[in-house]
């Protein structure tokens, strides 16, 4: 009898470890699964925050370039306006000293003919 108690025994606790053996199989797949499940989740969310971080990034460099174009032209408008403007004033300038040249022209060869003019009143005399 006391063999047949052991071996009972030994028979139960036998199948009791295949039992909790394959349970824990079970559950060591299940979390197996689980931490599976969280890695993809995890990448997922990793990837789809660095697409968003460089769409971010590349409509902020978009912009900054835009700006600066903008500015560029701008500034491009306001060289060609003093431009414009630093010819006017030198069109009017050159103007003005053809005019007065052209005026001490015209007094040199007034002055020179009143003075042929008394030059010659003083030989007849």
């Amino acid at each position: 009898m006391k063999k047949a108690m052991i071996l009972a025994l030994t028979g139960a606790a036998a199948i009791s470890l295949a039992a909790c053996s394959e349970n824990s199989q079970k559950q060591t797949e299940q979390a197996a699964d689980a931490i599976a499940a969280d890695a993809k989740a995890t990448t997922q969310n990793a990837t789809d925050d660095v697409q968003a971080a460089t769409a971010k990034a590349l409509n902020s460099a978009e912009n900054a370039m835009d700006k600066a174009g903008d500015k560029l032209d701008r500034a491009g408008d306001r060289a060609a306006v003093q431009a414009d403007r630093a010819g006017d004033n030198l069109d009017r300038n050159l103007d003005r000293a053809g005019d007065k040249i052209e005026n001490g022209a015209d007094n040199a060869r007034q002055a020179t003919g009143n003075a042929l003019v008394r030059a010659g009143e003083d030989v007849r005399r």
